[in-house]
């Protein structure tokens, strides 16, 4: 009887436990690779190496997905200091926001599109809301202010973005957009368009942070207004 060499008994490998965070955190990733549009949930089981059906154990479909990620952007984003005027901190809110939202592919987007649910988005708009009462507003004025204060940064964030990624297409840059832009204003009949030939110069400025800190004095000043 011949006999077998001994083999040492291979253990199993235990199938890694999926959970919403993980699921939530792949889905960041892969947002920053291929953007909103591309993002799937087959793309993302894919990601995860599992079957797509297995992420729905986790959460109850793409829109639900997208309110998670949103929550953890905003889970990403500083809360302002509640030290300094009502002015400073609203200030500080808006400029955390932007740089929270531009950190990822799309994130504005995510934001805009999906419900304020989750904690973390939550206490951002506690935060802001608490800053607008304490300036006087009424309740109706903090809710609208705030509406309006959203809008204005999800947009020119969403913006930048769309602008970012077509200044960054082959034979394409963004001082060479500028430069034609400027270039075609100034070519403009003065007679018909005299302030577009005028003001070419600061219509094809590319100062987004200046733009940025210009709409947000424009609402800052509105707020100062109906401050009590």
């Amino acid at each position: 009887m011949s006999i077998l060499p001994y083999r040492k008994a291979e253990r199993k490998q235990k199938r890694r436990q999926l959970d919403q965070a993980q699921v939530v955190h792949a889905a960041l990733e892969l947002l920053d690779e291929v953007g909103l549009d591309e993002l799937t949930m087959r793309r993302l089981a894919d990601r995860l190496g599992v079957k797509a059906a297995s992420l729905y154990r986790h959460v109850k479909d793409k829109e639900e997905l997208l309110a998670l990620l949103g929550d953890e952007i905003s889970g990403e984003i500083p809360l302002a200091s509640p030290s300094g005027s009502w002015r400073e901190q609203l200030t500080a809110m808006a400029w955390n926001v932007r740089r929270g939202l531009l950190a990822h592919r799309d994130a504005a987007r995510v934001l805009a599109g999906t419900p304020p649910f989750g904690p973390r988005r939550l206490k951002h708009i506690e935060d802001v809301l608490r800053v607008l009462r304490s300036a006087g507003l009424s309740p109706s004025e903090a809710a609208r202010a705030a509406y309006h204060c959203n809008n204005f940064i999800m947009e020119f964030v969403a913006d930048e973005m769309r602008f970012a990624a077509f200044a960054s297409a082959p034979r394409s840059s963004r001082k060479k957009i500028f430069t034609q832009a400027r270039k075609h204003f100034q070519s403009l009949p003065r007679e018909e368009y005299p302030n577009l030939v005028e003001l070419a110069g600061e219509l094809s400025e590319d100062d987004q942070d200046g733009l940025f800190q210009f709409g947000l004095e424009v609402w800052l000043r509105g707020i100062g207004d109906l401050a009590k």
